[in-house]
């Protein structure tokens, strides 16, 4: 099933899923696609820590009903991003499962790290600096050298992190962040910087356009799932924001 859809040994895979409604397991689906790929091949996910900063959306969600000093007592004691322990936040059963498994690597970003497993994971999560969240300097961008592909399974293009590589190559804004991590000595420490501000709420629009790059559709447990290659969805983000996006 998986090689229909045209995963093939030595590949780089980054894999976006929702597998609520699919009757798959995230432990079974990993070790397939690990399977598949083969000893020369890497698994990447997404393993994005979005809360843990007081500056995005996820955080302001929260505490929108509190008083200030709720916000500040909550802020107080917000869990400090640990890359070796830290859970993603919203990515799925399958990331995590990722994130877990014997020999995985993760990033160090505390808000857009990724993990992996496979021949190619320390090399590709090496680099991942505060200030490219999912820029040239990412693993986003390490991936996109290495000619990865994307397989996203039960998603649409709203989720897919491989448009926001075209933010940094169109003069995006940029924004101030900051976020809690936790120090070799454990203690807790803000750290605040610049970076593009990521916008994908024309994320579904960029992907509605993008019919002519993707490789392969198909069906996994009874969902659409899709192959197509890194390199085809930056380039033709860049171009449509390039057009569309003022």
């Amino acid at each position: 099933m998986l090689r229909g859809l045209g995963i093939q040994k030595g590949m780089t895979l980054l894999v976006h899923s929702a597998l609520r409604g699919t009757g798959l397991d995230a432990d079974t689906l990993r070790d397939a696609l690990l399977d598949v790929l083969g000893e020369d091949g890497t698994l990447v996910v997404p393993a994005f820590t979005e809360a843990n900063s007081d500056t995005s959306h996820a955080h302001l969600t929260r505490v929108r009903d509190m008083t200030p000093e709720q916000v500040t007592a909550f802020r107080a004691h917000m869990p400090a991003f640990d890359a070796a322990a830290s859970p993603s936040e919203g990515m799925g059963r399958l990331a995590e499962s990722v994130r877990t498994a014997e020999g995985a690597v993760r990033s160090a970003h505390p808000q857009t790290s990724f993990a992996a497993v496979g021949r190619r994971a320390a090399e590709l999560l090496a680099s991942h600096p505060l200030t490219s969240h999912l820029g040239e300097r990412s693993p986003l961008g390490a991936l996109y050298r290495a000619g990865a592909r994307v397989l996203m399974i039960n998603v649409d293009f709203d989720v897919c992190t491989a448009f926001h590589l075209a933010e940094y190559r169109t003069g995006s804004p940029r924004r101030t962040y900051r976020c809690v991590v936790q120090q070799p000595d454990g203690n807790r420490q803000w750290v605040e910087y610049e970076d593009v501000a990521l916008d994908d709420s024309d994320f579904d629009a960029i992907g509605a356009a993008f019919t002519w790059g993707v490789e392969q559709k198909g069906q996994l447990g009874g969902r659409t799932a899709r192959l197509f290659s890194i390199k085809d969805a930056v380039d033709h983000a860049e171009s449509w924001m390039t057009e569309k996006r003022c």
